[in-house]
This record gives structure tokens, C-alpha cells and sequence, in this order.
């Protein structure tokens, strides 16, 4: 038998028959006609090879085989229900469920462990993943379901995808403590003279910082390329160099922060979501729990 071509309301009727004991009972119960009725089992008999009922006076037998397939019929039915009746369901004190978010240091460190707190007295069997993903594979990995979530500072555009702002935040100069060459504090031209760690997930190429500085004519010294953030601080507390952090990241060290000594562009973070998760209920209480949790990323 070819379970592709196997129509699953056969067996709602199949079912509805059974406990109506008739065909003209059964249409009432599904609100059709008795002829579609008559039509669906036409089918179901073809499809099972069996007749599955024989007439007995007004009301309908059920054979061997109906008797046979009946219990299992009702509860692949009963799963289907139960199923449908709880995608418009969510009640994250019983659910057990993983998401899986993909981003890049911001909600790794300051949002999810706020996250993983706040979901621990109210969703106890909620597990959470974070991890590294191209964003050339984000949409694909949204789509197939194997990815939820997609956090950046950077403005990513697909039609596929939808998007909401959860935080904002500033660069700032990090240094290790009694620096040298930051008694005074931090100038322009203590700025470009200090060798620089510059993170960036591509081999190379002007970030947010460079750009500025071009406008100003200016460049930096970078000495040093690395692709995370949290691997800047274990470097500083040893050199001279110095690195320019989002302040809350940066805040978390044991180490001097010092403002830009020149103007840059906000940080903007954003949360981004595949369109066929949008009306999802747990997907929904999930981006309200990372909305809320965001709203302390200032403190």
C-alpha cells in the first residue's frame, strides 16, 4: 500500500461510522452528506479490500478487519487532534522544547544567561543552543526549522526573514589597567598610535570604526585580527594593545574602559525570525521572553 496516496480523512469517516453505527448518523456527525459518506467508504473498502461493514437490519456491522483497525485508526486520530489543539497551544510550564539561536557574542554573554534565568522558574524544561552559523546559511537553516533564532548588529535583508530591534548599545576603548600611554586618558592621536585588536569575522576589510576613521582621513594600527570579541580581554590584560568593545561586553572585565575619543554611529542589535515561524505560539512567547530579558541589556 502506498501510504502517499492514503487520504487521512477516510478514517475520520471510517471512525464516525463505527461509533454512529450507520451511514445517515455518521453524516450528521461531520456535517456532510450521507452520498459523500457513501463515497468515502466506497474508497476506503477499494483501498483496504475488505468491505469493512455489511448491513444488519438499519445498522452498519463492522467485519473483522474494521474491528481490527479501529483502535489504532482512533488513535492516529486522536494524535492528530491532540496536535493541531496544541500548535495553538503553548504553555511553557509543561512544555519540553529547544531552541536554537545562532549569534555572535552579544546574546551569548549579556542576553542569554538573563535569558536561561528568567526561563528557569517559569519554562523549567525549555533548553537553549547557541551556535556559529554562516549568515549565508541563516535563511536556509530557519526555514528547515533547524535554526530559530538569528541575532546581529549588522543589517541583514531577506524577504524570507522578519526583524525586531532588542537593544541598543556604544563602542568603547578597552585597556588594561595603569596602560602607559593612558595615564592622561585616551586622545585621537594616542588612539591611532596604540597597535590595535580588530574583530571582524572576515580575513579582512574596513568595519563600522574603519569607515569613520577614513571619513577623517585617519587609520588605525590594527596588529591583530581575531573573529571574537571575548577573546580580546585575555590578549590586552597582556600588551599594549588596546580594542574597541560594545560597552557591555567590554564592562564585564577587570579592566580600564575608555570612551571613543571620535563620534560613531549607534549600536543597533536585531533579532531576526523566519516568516513561517511568525503566528508559531511558542515561537511568539519565546521572542516576548528575549524581548522583555532585553530590556534589562542597559542595566
Amino acid at each position: 500500500m502506498n501510504l502517499n496516496r492514503i487520504d487521512l480523512n477516510l478514517f475520520a469517516v471510517f471512525d464516525a461510522i463505527y461509533t454512529a453505527g450507520s451511514l445517515t448518523k455518521a453524516a450528521d456527525v461531520l456535517c456532510i452528506t450521507q452520498p459523500a459518506v457513501s463515497n468515502s467508504l466506497a474508497r476506503l473498502r477499494e483501498m483496504l479490500n475488505d468491505p469493512l461493514f455489511v448491513r444488519t437490519g438499519h445498522s452498519m456491522t463492522p467485519t473483522p478487519v474494521a474491528q481490527n483497525i479501529i483502535g489504532p485508526a482512533r488513535e492516529a486520530l486522536g494524535l492528530l487532534r491532540k496536535s493541531v489543539q496544541e500548535s495553538h497551544v503553548f504553555d511553557p510550564s509543561t512544555a519540553q522544547k529547544a531552541f536554537n539561536f545562532a549569534s555572535r557574542d552579544l546574546l551569548e554573554v549579556s542576553i542569554m544567561p538573563r535569558l536561561m534565568s528568567r526561563l528557569q522558574s517559569c519554562a523549567p524544561n525549555i533548553t537553549l543552543t547557541n551556535y556559529e552559523i554562516a549568515r549565508t546559511n541563516v535563511v536556509s537553516a530557519m526555514a528547515s526549522g533547524s535554526l530559530d533564532f538569528f541575532a546581529d548588529a549588522s543589517a541583514f535583508t531577506d524577504p524570507h526573514l522578519l526583524k525586531q530591534k532588542i537593544a541598543e548599545d556604544r563602542f568603547v576603548v578597552m585597556a588594561r589597567k595603569n596602560h602607559p600611554e593612558l595615564k592622561n586618558g585616551l586622545t585621537l592621536d594616542t588612539f591611532l598610535k596604540l597597535g590595535h585588536i580588530n574583530v571582524s569575522h572576515r580575513k579582512k576589510g574596513a568595519g563600522p570604526i574603519d569607515i569613520e576613521l577614513d571619513k577623517m582621513g585617519k587609520k588605525r594600527k590594527e596588529v591583530m585580527r581575531g573573529q571574537h570579541f571575548l577573546t580580546v580581554p585575555s590578549a590586552i590584560v597582556k600588551t599594549d594593545l588596546i580594542a574597541c568593545l560594545p560597552y557591555h561586553l567590554a564592562k564585564h572585565y577587570d579592566l580600564a574602559i575608555y570612551e571613543m575619543p571620535f563620534e560613531l554611529p549607534k549600536l543597533e542589535y536585531f533579532l531576526y525570525w523566519h516568516v513561517s515561524a511568525d503566528h508559531d505560539y511558542a515561537h511568539m512567547w519565546m521572542r516576548e521572553q528575549i524581548q522583555e530579558v532585553a530590556k534589562t541589556y542597559n542595566h
